[in-house]
C-alpha cells in the first residue's frame, strides 16, 4: 500500500472537469459501461424523478468548507463499494463509480467489471489508491478537462481562498440508503431503502436538509441522476407498441378493408378513452369500433415515442458537440487571427474601438 500511495501521490495529475450531464454520461460511456445515462435534476419532486426514468443513483455537487460533521459512519458490508478520496479533483469520477460499482444491474464492461472484482477486498483507502493509479480511469477523467494553453492544472497556485467544490453519491445498496463521500471514513446509512424507486422518498429529506444548511450562504448546488439510458426504455416501449398497432391494423383491414385516415384516428382518439394493452387473443374479441379506438391511441403513442427517441437522440448529440468544444484548443485559431488582422492593419483600430466602446460602457 505504501508504494501504491507514493505512486498516486507522483501521478496525482487528475484535472478538474465540469458538472454536466453531458460530460458525465459520455464519460460513463468510455468507462466501457453501457446503458446508463446521467440527467439534471432541478426539482426533488416525484414528477422530476420519474420524468428522468429509472434512478440508480444521485450525485450531489456543493461548495466544501471543511466543516464538521458529526454523523456516524459505518463499516462498508461486503455489498458496498466504498472508495477514500486519496488525491486531489477526482471527486467527480469517483461519485460516478459509487454509482455504478453498487448497482448489480447496470452492464460495467469489461475493463469496469475487471476492476470491480480486482478491489472486492480492499478496504477503502486502498480501493481509493487502486483508483488513483488506474490509467484508464484518469486517462478518461482527463480527457474532458477544459483546454488551458496557458496554465497547466499542476502549476496553478492553490490559493486559500479558491472555491472548492466537491461530489457526493446517494445510492441504495442491499436493502439501506447511503450517503458515499470519499472524504469521510466511511459510508453513511441514512436509514432503510425501499425496493425500486422507493428509496427516492427517503433520499429528498437528506439532500434537502443539506441544501438548508447552506441556504443562508450558498446557492450553488447541482444535483444529477444517474439512470437507465431512456433511448433503450424507448426503443423497447416502441416495439411493444408496433407489435400491437401492427397486429390491430392486420384486424381492422380483415374486417372493413382500409384503414381510416390519420384525421379520422385523432378524432377517435380525441374522444374516446384509451383502452387497455391487450394481447392477441383479447384483440380478436374486440368489436370494429374497439379495434378502431386502439389503433387510433396506438398510433398516437407511436408518434409520440418516435418523437420522443428523436429528441433523446438530439440531446446526445448535442453533448457531442458541446464536449468536442470543450477539449477544442481554440489557442492557435485566435492568435492565427489576431496575426492576420494585424498584418491587415486592423488589429489596431479594432482595438481603440473596443477600448473606446468599454469607456462609454463604464459611465
Amino acid at each position: 500500500a505504501a508504494g501504491l500511495f507514493r505512486r498516486a501521490l507522483m501521478a496525482s495529475g487528475w484535472c478538474t472537469i465540469e458538472s454536466d450531464p453531458g460530460v458525465f454520461s459520455e464519460l460513463i460511456t468510455e468507462l466501457g459501461v453501457k446503458g446508463v445515462q446521467v440527467h439534471e435534476l432541478w426539482s426533488l419532486d416525484k414528477e422530476s424523478m420519474a420524468e428522468v426514468g429509472p434512478v440508480h443513483g444521485l450525485i450531489f455537487l456543493f461548495r466544501w468548507r471543511g466543516e464538521k460533521d458529526d454523523r456516524a459512519t459505518v463499516t462498508p458490508g461486503p455489498g458496498v463499494f466504498f472508495a477514500s478520496q486519496m488525491i486531489p479533483n477526482a471527486c467527480a469520477t469517483q461519485a460516478i463509480l459509487s454509482v455504478l460499482m453498487n448497482c448489480p444491474s447496470i452492464s460495467l464492461g469489461e475493463e469496469m467489471t475487471a476492476f470491480k472484482a480486482f478491489t472486492k477486498d480492499f478496504p477503502p483507502d486502498v480501493k481509493g489508491l487502486a483508483i488513483s493509479n488506474s490509467d484508464l480511469l484518469r486517462r478518461v477523467h482527463n480527457s474532458f478537462a477544459r483546454a488551458e494553453p496557458t496554465v497547466s492544472e499542476e502549476r496553478r497556485a492553490s490559493k486559500e481562498e479558491d472555491e472548492v467544490y466537491h461530489f457526493i453519491s446517494y445510492v441504495p445498496v442491499d436493502g439501506k440508503l447511503y450517503e458515499l463521500d470519499g472524504l469521510k471514513a466511511g459510508p453513511i446509512c441514512l436509514g432503510d431503502a425501499s425496493p425500486g424507486e422507493a428509496w427516492l422518498d427517503a433520499v429528498t429529506p437528506a439532500i434537502q436538509a443539506r441544501i438548508e444548511q447552506y441556504s443562508s450562504r450558498e446557492i450553488r448546488f447541482n444535483l444529477m441522476a444517474v439512470t437507465a439510458d431512456r433511448r433503450e426504455r424507448l426503443l423497447a416501449e416502441q416495439a411493444v407498441i408496433e407489435k400491437e398497432r401492427n397486429m390491430t391494423v392486420g384486424k381492422v383491414q380483415a374486417r372493413a378493408g382500409k384503414l381510416p385516415s390519420p384525421a379520422e384516428l385523432e378524432r377517435l382518439a380525441a374522444s374516446h378513452p384509451e383502452p387497455p394493452a391487450t394481447g392477441e387473443v383479447a384483440v380478436d374479441e374486440r368489436t370494429l369500433e374497439q379495434l378502431l379506438i386502439a389503433l387510433a391511441h396506438l398510433t398516437a403513442r407511436a408518434a409520440k415515442v418516435a418523437a420522443d427517441i428523436e429528441n433523446e437522440q438530439q440531446r446526445v448529440g448535442q453533448w457531442k458537440i458541446e464536449n468536442i468544444r470543450r477539449r477544442h484548443n481554440y489557442a492557435p485559431f485566435i492568435v492565427n487571427f489576431l496575426k492576420v488582422l494585424a498584418e491587415r492593419g486592423e488589429l489596431g483600430p479594432l482595438v481603440e474601438q473596443a477600448k473606446k466602446k468599454q469607456r462609454h460602457g463604464a459611465r
